[in-house]
């Protein structure tokens, strides 16, 4: 039987994977993306107190919540998208302008890694093999 204990816990470990995503990650839409789900954690937390102790205040904050959190969503993904086109950038570091006046920036100890090189393989012109290609396939038909 499932019991209340394994409803806590489902959500204490949302709560946990969402806090260690917010607090590693300098993406913006990751770092949304585990805050939406600590959130998460917390509502199966509500309804579940709500569900053991036979009210129905747990499942009206959780709804509650969730329609919140849904026009938050929306909300932040519209500031995303504005962030993004004005800086080319999703990086929570880069953000440093974006700050009260007389507030000094945050300096980051650790550095971004260096991109990795771009040495993805490119498709040949449509309609013609490649010489490789060609060779392997005439050894095929004639076998």
């Amino acid at each position: 039987m499932i019991s209340l204990w394994h409803f806590l816990g489902v959500g204490a470990i949302l709560f946990g994977l969402g806090l260690v995503g917010f607090l590693t990650r300098r993406n913006l839409i990751t770092m949304f993306l585990s805050a939406e789900m600590m959130l998460q954690g917390v509502v199966i937390n509500l309804l579940a107190f709500g569900s053991h102790h036979g009210s129905l205040g747990g499942q009206a904050f959780g709804l509650f919540i969730v329609t919140v959190a849904a026009c938050e969503a929306g909300l932040a993904l519209a500031l995303f998208l504005m962030l993004y086109k004005r800086g080319r950038s999703l990086d929570s570091g880069d953000w440093q302008t974006v700050r009260e006046v007389g507030v000094p920036p945050a300096v980051d100890t650790v550095p971004l890694p260096a991109p990795p090189p771009d040495d993805h393989p490119t498709l040949p012109v449509p309609g013609r093999l490649p010489e490789q290609a060609e060779v392997r396939f005439q050894e095929v038909t004639r076998a």
